[in-house]
Parts: C-alpha cells; structure tokens; sequence
C-alpha cells in the first residue's frame, strides 16, 4: 500500500467492519487444535506483540480490543489482517483462509474505500479511469510507451492520493500527443504550431465549424483554466493567496476529460492518414520531449 498510509490515516474503520473481521478471525481460530495460538498470532500484527494474555478467552477479548484500538487507520487495520492471514498459512498449512474476495465484499459492504490486489492494497476508485484505447502500432513503439508510461503514472497518483500530481501527468500526455498533428495538413491549412496552444489555434483555424475545432475549444478552456495559478494552478503554479490542490474527485473528473480528449485526438489523428508522419518526420517532435 501507499507508504504514507501508514504515517497518516486515510480514513477510519467502522465498529461494524471491525466486528467483520473480528469473526473471520474466530472462523480462523475454530480450525485450529489451539485458538490460543491463533489468537495471539493476530494480535501481534494489531498490536505489536506487546503482552501475551492469560487464558485464551483473555486473549480472545484482547485481539477483539486491539482490533478496535487499531481501527483509526483502515488502511493499516487491513494490512496488519492480511499479513496475520499470511503468517497462518505458512504456519498452519492445514487451515482454511479467507480469501482476497472475501476480504473485499466486507470492504464493498461497509463501504470502505480499498480493494486488496494480493501483495497489494490499493484504493478502490468510486469512478473507474476511461481507457485510452492503444495506439496503432505504426506510430512507433517509442510513443505507443510513452501514453502508457504516462497513463500509469497519472493512476499511481491518484491510488496515492494525490491529485495534484495526477493532473498534471496527465495533462502533460494531452499536450504530448497534440505534437503529432504538428506540420502536418489539416483541412484549410498546414499546423504549424510547435506548442500545444499553437497546435489548438492553427488546428481550429483551420477546420472551423467542424466537431474538431469544438472539442478542441474545450480542451483548450480546461487546459488554460488548469494551468492558470488563479484556476486549476497545476500547470503553472498556484496563487499563494488562496491556491490549493484540486480534490481527488476533481482530480478524477480532470483525468477522465483528458483520456477522452486524448482517445479523440488520436483517433482523429488516424482517421485523417497522418500516421506515417509520427515515424517519418522525427523533426515533428513526436514524443514530445521536454516537461
């Protein structure tokens, strides 16, 4: 899981939720010749191992305390469960263990924002990223890996929380495959912008009145609002007065405009004939190579 999980909470645990996993750990117990030992093993992962209780009914009582004790950071209370469900499977082959599935319809009932991915716990995104379709292969495999690289980078941040970072990831990609329509002819006349206004202007000089220039003309008001320091101010800095960072479900909104202006743009690219001039013409600046 993201490591600043674990030195600030993203969020607490519901008693109902913990009480979930309090029974997965009983059903775990009842499997063994010795629930004590199942106990304390669990415990030990909640609570740093710092007293073995008397009885196995005390220890019982114990794990259940230091399961609510830990649930003021959810992300940790289900780490600290998963690695106990690790350890009893190589310590008690024999033992039946709830699987990943299991673990994640209790999240999805108790509305708990995660999602285990085995080694991994990750967030479980309310508002799925819209895919951006792959490039044709003839455009080059550098940039094909450049989109992906990029992709994935802006969908790190976001698991991470943060959206700032996301943004502008993926902003930069938009502004990115806008360079492939560079020197290339589109319907009146010839882009000869080498940035990615430039590359708008001329593309909407040129093909007024057509959904082309419209799209573009919105592409354009968000990347000029998130560049503004008095705006999005992910591109250019923000105003000190009163900047901040866009929420994550902004971030979310602004990243799934951007995939869907960016399936646009290469498919526009595509059906227009010009994917020979990527590989062709290297001058043209595909992939863009500075941030």
């Amino acid at each position: 899981m993201p490591t600043q999980w674990r030195y600030g909470s993203p969020g607490s645990m519901e008693p109902a939720a913990v009480a979930a996993f309090n029974e997965l750990v009983l059903a775990i117990a009842a499997q063994s010749a010795s629930a004590w030992n199942i106990f304390e093993l669990f415990k030990a992962k909640f609570n740093g191992a710092r007293s073995y209780s008397s009885s196995e009914s005390w220890a019982a009582g114990d794990l259940r305390d230091g399961m609510f004790a830990a649930s003021g950071n959810a992300a940790v209370f289900i780490s600290a469960f998963w690695a106990g469900c690790e350890q009893v499977r190589a310590e008690y082959p024999t033992i039946g263990l709830p699987d990943a599935d299991v673990v994640n319809r209790i999240l999805s009932e108790h509305k708990l924002p995660y999602e285990v991915r085995p080694p991994e716990l990750l967030p479980r995104s309310l508002h799925a990223p819209i895919a951006v379709k792959t490039p044709e292969k003839s455009i080059g495999e550098r940039a094909i890996d450049l989109i992906q690289v990029s992709l994935n980078q802006a969908d790190r941040f976001l698991h991470e929380r943060q959206p700032r970072q996301a943004v502008q990831e993926i902003l930069w990609l938009l502004e990115t495959v806008s360079t492939a329509f560079q020197g290339n002819e589109s319907g009146t006349g010839t882009v000869e912008g080498k940035y990615f206004n430039e590359i708008v202007r001329d593309l909407r000089k040129y093909n007024r009145g057509t959904a082309l220039a419209e799209a573009l003309g919105w592409m354009f008001k968000m990347h000029g609002y998130l560049s503004s320091p008095t705006g999005g101010g992910v591109r250019h800095g923000t105003h000190l007065a009163g900047g901040i960072s866009p929420s994550l479900h902004e971030a979310q909104l602004y990243c799934n405009l951007t995939r869907s202006y960016i399936n646009y743009l290469l498919a526009e690219h595509s059906e227009r004939g010009q994917r020979s001039a990527i590989t062709a013409q290297p001058q043209a600046g595909w992939p863009f190579s500075s941030r």
